[in-house]
Parts: C-alpha cells; sequence; structure tokens
C-alpha cells in the first residue's frame, strides 16, 4: 500500500499553535489537552515575561516567544486583543506555513482584514465564543473567509468543541452573535445579581440566596436543553393560574423587562457593528 498523501492527512493530526495564552487562549488550550489532544503536538506563542515557565508547568506545552514558533503548525489559533491582531498578523505572515489555517478569536475582526495580512490564498476562520469556554459549556459560532473550505470550518469546530458547542453562520451574522452569546453570559450575571438581591432584601442569608439563584439558572437551562421544548411551553407549566409566578411574570411585562432586554441586544449588536466597521 502506497503512503497518504501529505494533503489528505487531516489537520487535526499536525502541529497547533496557539499565539496568546489569556484567559480565552488558556481555557482553549486547557479543553484541547482535556479532549485528548497530546501537548507535544502544541506550541504556544507568548511574549509575556515569565508566562513561558507557568504555561509549561500547567499545560506541558512547549512555549516560545518569537513568532517564527508557528512555521510548522498546520494550524494558527490566534487569541489575542483586536487592537494588537494587525501588528501580531504582521509579524506571524513570514512564518505561516503554506496550505495553514488560521482560526481567529478576535472580536470584531472580518475575515478579509485577517486575510490581507497574511499570505494570499491562507484559509481563514473567525469565530465568536464566550466565556463559558472555562468551564467547557461555550458557546462558540464560526464563519469561513473566502479561501476557506468546509474541511477547514470542519477542523475549526472540533477545536472549538472542546470547550462547548458551535455554529456555522455566514460571516454577516457574526455581529448578532457577538451581542448574543458573546455578550450574553453578562445578561445571565446581571439577572443573577438582581435575584440574589431580591432574596436577600426578603430576608434570605445571602450565601442561601446565591445557592439557590445559581442552581436555579443552571436547572432552568438543563431543563432547555434536554427537553428541546420551547421556552414559553417550559414558562407556563411553572405559572399556575392567579399564582406567585403569575404575579411575578405580570410586574415584568409592567416594567418593560421583556422589551428592554430586546433593546439591550440591539445595542450590543449596534456597538459589534461600529467596532468591525459594517
Amino acid at each position: 500500500m502506497s503512503a497518504p498523501d501529505a494533503a489528505a492527512v487531516p489537520r487535526s493530526h499536525g502541529r497547533l499553535a496557539l499565539v496568546g495564552a489569556g484567559v480565552m487562549g488558556q481555557a482553549l488550550l486547557g479543553g484541547l489537552l482535556r479532549a485528548g489532544r497530546s501537548p507535544g503536538d502544541v506550541v504556544v506563542v507568548d511574549r509575556r515575561p515569565g508566562r513561558g515557565a507557568e504555561l509549561h508547568e500547567r499545560f506541558g506545552v512547549r512555549v516560545v516567544a518569537e513568532p517564527s514558533g508557528v512555521r510548522d503548525a498546520a494550524t494558527v489559533l490566534v487569541a489575542v486583543k483586536p487592537q494588537d491582531l494587525d501588528a501580531l498578523l504582521d509579524s506571524l505572515a513570514p512564518h505561516v506555513a503554506p496550505g495553514a489555517l488560521v482560526v481567529s478569536l478576535a472580536a470584531g475582526v472580518t475575515t478579509a482584514a485577517i486575510e490581507a495580512r497574511l499570505p494570499a490564498g491562507t484559509a481563514v476562520v473567525r469565530v465568536m465564543p464566550n466565556t463559558p469556554s472555562l468551564v467547557d459549556e461555550g458557546m462558540a459560532a464560526l464563519a469561513g473567509g473566502s479561501a476557506c473550505t468546509d474541511a477547514d470550518l470542519a477542523e475549526a469546530e472540533d477545536l472549538l468543541r472542546s470547550c462547548g458547542r458551535t455554529v456555522v453562520l455566514p460571516e454577516k451574522h457574526i455581529d448578532a452573535v457577538t451581542a448574543l452569546s458573546g455578550s450574553g453570559p453578562a445578561y445571565v450575571f446581571y439577572v443573577v445579581e438582581a435575584m440574589v438581591e431580591a432574596g436577600v432584601l426578603l430576608g434570605l442569608p445571602r450565601a442561601a440566596a446565591t445557592e439557590l439563584v445559581v442552581q436555579t439558572v443552571v436547572g432552568a437551562g438543563a431543563m432547555l436543553r434536554e427537553t428541546g421544548q420551547h421556552p414559553t411551553v417550559l414558562r407556563e407549566q411553572v405559572t399556575s393560574p392567579a399564582g406567585t409566578t403569575a404575579a411575578a411574570l405580570r410586574r415584568l411585562d409592567e416594567e418593560g423587562v421583556r422589551a428592554a432586554l430586546v433593546s439591550a441586544v440591539e445595542a450590543a449588536w449596534a456597538r459589534s457593528r461600529q467596532l468591525s466597521g459594517s
């Protein structure tokens, strides 16, 4: 039997370079290693003094400071702040291997803008993750650039699934994703804060109120996921006629909470479009 063509070997078998090891970068790195990726197949590029020893001790991966560290990588995962991306891409471009996939987590930066700073024909995937990736419950939306193939998207999805769930969408929807799921955890935390304060106002110890609310939110989310039922159906199952829940929901409607949430997501969407130049 002849040896397989190098181009046919799945990219997941190649080396991964992670550029930037902040909160989200480390979340993805940890998820990949828990999912079975060998530390020997990963190189981290991070210039911050002292980070190399720290990251090596924690994850067992090789850490380098120079952009040339990506030269042997089949997949380059870029996890830096948007304001740092242009200069970083300029430094990476001479070292990105032909045929490599570049996956960017930089919010608000289009695939076209990334492609313009990389060798012509480089496959680029733009990702909008969220912070529950830290506990392997993230939600990430992916959009492919002009040179991106279905195989490239599948590889990027495989990487992101190590920390949660994924969805592939046209890039025109990424600003909406940013507003909905990218910023979404903050909305949930905001509601949790308010509910805990209500419990304290009603005389509950803060620790007890926090435990009650957190588990309620976790349980409600699990019901949505596991039952597959529409949230309206689940809400109605809790709401007895003229009962306590009905009284609470009536007050929420009177205060315009639903409309305020919709307006808040719209505001986040508008800001995301402004930042991305859409």
